[in-house]
């Protein structure tokens, strides 16, 4: 049996740490590309030739020709976004169906799902999570209450099993006051793409999986926002509604663990974070400002204002462990080119007790332990081998590399594909 290599590759920090683009630099080394978990919440921003794509639900290896790629049972998925994201891609001549698989145990996101997100938002006022909108707590609430609706459920009564579904949200919202809404139109497009839908390949995806794996074929596991937003281990409840972390491949996708050989754990070269939720070394000044500016920190999917601060090595160093990170890719270290000083948070203050752990509660009196490291002061964007890089920015990777314990194996430095050095 030529056992294949399983790799997966996730976010550590609060999400958007530049995924997409990595998973298109690192497809070339694989055969099959599988999405294990979160939904459109998630955008994945690809720049390459002059285009910019933002994949939501579909894997980041479809822009190589000769990849196959997977939507995992781990995965929620809202056909009428699919539908959208997928034409716009086919319209750029990417042609999808022969080169991606759907799992039929993918949950599906219904129109009332969105509905049921903005009334339990509302309902929280103040202590609202800040979720993107897009019905992905409801949906995943329902997995777990065993009341969902599976993309392999499209292929047989689908009417019936929509209407019960559909009436017991309807229930649910008029006890939460919540009756002012019009399905009409969203609903039309939804059935659309359900439509859609059927014109793809529906699989059991465990069984394709681990018949790859068995044939020796190449697998890297694409996660979505970051582990920092895992609903065991992020800062509940301020988290997605799935695993995030490393496990979340095997549960997502029906692999076994021993299975999993390299974990890739994506860090920015600082942290941004979307929403609410405790955030250590947010900046409130004209720096965070800066990094905004400088990193474009917008949401790929909302274009809400990312909140930005100094890299946190305590959130790292737990992310790495929880995750069994065995390389570390570093982006965007370009934004802090102009920076005459950077900060590194290397640990917290709580109570008056130095805490080198991340504990139970980030929300109520953390203070962040910083070390100051000196600037580059150079535009790293065209450079092509690390040999080029200053002095001061080697130092700050032999600082994070020592702190981390882990190797970092991959630099970005601007947003293009061909903006990416791999360290020897």
């Amino acid at each position: 049996m030529n056992n294949g290599k399983v790799d997966v590759l996730l976010g550590l920090q609060w999400g958007d740490e530049g995924k997409g683009k990595v998973v298109d630099v690192l497809t070339p080394d694989y055969d099959v590309v599988a999405r294990f978990q979160g939904g459109p919440n998630a955008g994945h921003t690809l720049e390459f030739e002059g285009q910019k794509y933002v994949l939501r639900s579909i894997p980041s290896g479809i822009f190589q020709g000769d990849k196959l790629n997977i939507i995992g049972n781990g995965v929620v998925l809202a056909p009428d976004l699919f539908m959208d994201e997928a034409k716009d891609l086919e319209r750029s001549g990417h042609p999808l169906k022969d080169r991606l698989l759907i799992s039929k145990k993918a949950h599906l996101i219904m129109p009332t799902h969105r509905l049921l997100d903005a009334a339990q938002e509302s309902l929280k006022g103040k202590n609202k999570v800040g979720t993107t909108g897009k019905g992905i707590g409801p949906t995943y609430t329902d997995k777990v209450s065993r009341n969902g609706l599976r993309v392999g459920d499209i292929l047989e009564d689908f009417e019936a099993k929509y209407k019960i579904h559909k009436a017991h949200h309807e229930q649910m919202l008029a006890a939460l006051n919540y009756t002012d809404y019009d399905l009409a139109e969203t609903e039309k497009k939804w059935m659309e793409g359900i439509d859609y839908l059927r014109q793809f390949t529906l699989v059991d995806s465990e069984h394709e999986m681990n018949r790859w794996i068995c044939s020796g074929k190449s697998i890297l596991c694409e996660g979505a926002q970051g582990t920092m937003l895992d609903v065991d281990f992020g800062s509940y409840p301020y988290v997605t509604s799935s695993n995030t972390v490393s496990a979340g491949a095997c549960i997502g996708l029906g692999i076994a663990p021993q299975k999993i050989g390299n974990v890739y754990g994506i860090m920015k070269a600082y942290c941004t974070r979307v929403g609410s939720g405790p955030f250590p070394t947010e900046l409130f000044d004209e720096t965070g400002d800066l990094i905004r500016q400088i990193g474009h920190e917008y949401g790929a999917v909302t274009g809400r204002e990312r909140r930005c601060g100094w890299i946190d090595l305590v959130a790292l160093r737990y992310a790495i462990m929880v995750n069994g990170v065995t390389q570390l890719i570093m982006m965007k270290s370009d934004v802090l080119d102009s920076f005459d000083t950077i900060k590194v948070c290397v640990a917290y203050r709580q109570n008056g007790k130095r805490l080198d752990y991340f504990p139970y509660d980030i929300e109520t009196g953390i203070e962040p332990i910083y070390e100051v490291l000196p600037g580059w002061k150079t535009d790293m964007t065209q450079m092509t081998r690390e040999e080029e890089f200053p002095k001061a920015f080697k130092d700050y990777i032999s600082f994070l590399e020592t702190q981390l314990e882990t190797p970092i194996k991959i630099i970005s430095i601007g947003p293009d594909r061909s903006q990416t050095i791999v360290r020897k």
